[in-house]
């Protein structure tokens, strides 16, 4: 895939097909994080790879952060926690930086499954408590993001076509409301 169409195509996806993503391309997803740029190159972020179709349920049932709304998760062959670890970075600006260190990492992860055809979704609405009661995540590590992985199926399901439009996933910004050049314009 050219890196232009890797970057426009990218979507969130919900509806995952019954197929194991190959140990070779999680390993190329491992990678692509790994070599993604941090504060003073002290790479804070570890992730926890889940295959096991029990936990993937639990994570489901239990770690949305209102009642069941990670539910989708459930049909995903691989759902992926980025950590951080915030002693492992840095603060600058009063910026915490673990934070920006683990999206980059995170992102380039995401990027990579959808160089090989595998869909995400990054989930911010997780009780963070219940997902590192569940993984066993210790205090002083912090949860980033999750995200379910897998091939997308052909067909969106109805939950997914309801949670794109509340999600407002067609909706962006036009060019001239985000960027100003030379200097801050109101």
């Amino acid at each position: 895939m050219e890196f232009d169409e890797l970057l426009f195509s990218r979507k969130s996806v919900r509806s995952f097909q019954d197929k194991e993503i190959p140990q070779k391309v999680l390993n190329n997803m491992m990678e692509a994080a790994r070599l993604s740029p941090s504060f003073q190159n002290k790479q804070c972020w570890r992730f926890v790879v889940v295959k096991d179709k029990n936990i993937i349920k639990d994570l489901a049932l239990r770690s949305g952060m209102i009642s069941k709304v990670n539910f989708f998760i459930k049909d995903a062959p691989v759902v992926i926690i980025a950590c951080a670890d915030p002693v492992k970075s840095g603060t600058i600006n009063n910026q915490n930086y673990y934070l920006v260190d683990t999206a980059i990492a995170f992102q380039q992860m995401m990027m990579s499954a959808w160089n090989h055809g595998i869909g995400s979704c990054w989930l911010a609405a997780f009780n963070e408590q219940k997902v590192r009661e569940i993984l066993k995540i210790p205090e002083n590590i912090r949860v980033v993001a999750l995200s379910p992985f897998g091939y997308p199926k052909e067909k969106k399901t109805i939950y997914d076509k309801a949670v794109k439009v509340f999600a407002g996933s067609k909706k962006r910004l036009d060019l001239d409301k985000i960027v100003m050049w030379e200097k801050w314009v109101e």
